[in-house]
């Protein structure tokens, strides 16, 4: 059983990042900078703890505004949010 729900809870991580990356199908020449997102997220209340690339999408580790532990998913293009997985 706690095999079948590891398998589960990784397909369903994996896709949360497939469809992420279909909304962030966006020319490189067109991102706006990691820093820039940075900035975004911490007017919002969030303390950023890492940002990468990952599937197109800009990927956050941060504790959010409400002190939860996130993995959000941006638009590199527009910073909108496309995905978002609390730890907490």
């Amino acid at each position: 059983m706690k095999l079948i729900m590891s398998a589960f809870a990784l397909s369903l991580a994996a896709s949360g990042a497939a469809l992420a990356a279909d909304k962030c199908d966006v020319p490189k020449s067109e991102w706006q900078s990691i820093d820039t997102l940075k900035a975004q997220l911490e007017k919002q209340g969030w303390k950023v703890r890492s940002v990468k690339t990952e599937d197109g999408c800009y990927e956050a580790y941060a504790i959010d505004a409400a002190g939860k532990k996130v993995e959000a998913y941006f638009n590199p293009k527009t910073l909108e949010a496309v995905d978002k997985k609390s730890n907490d």
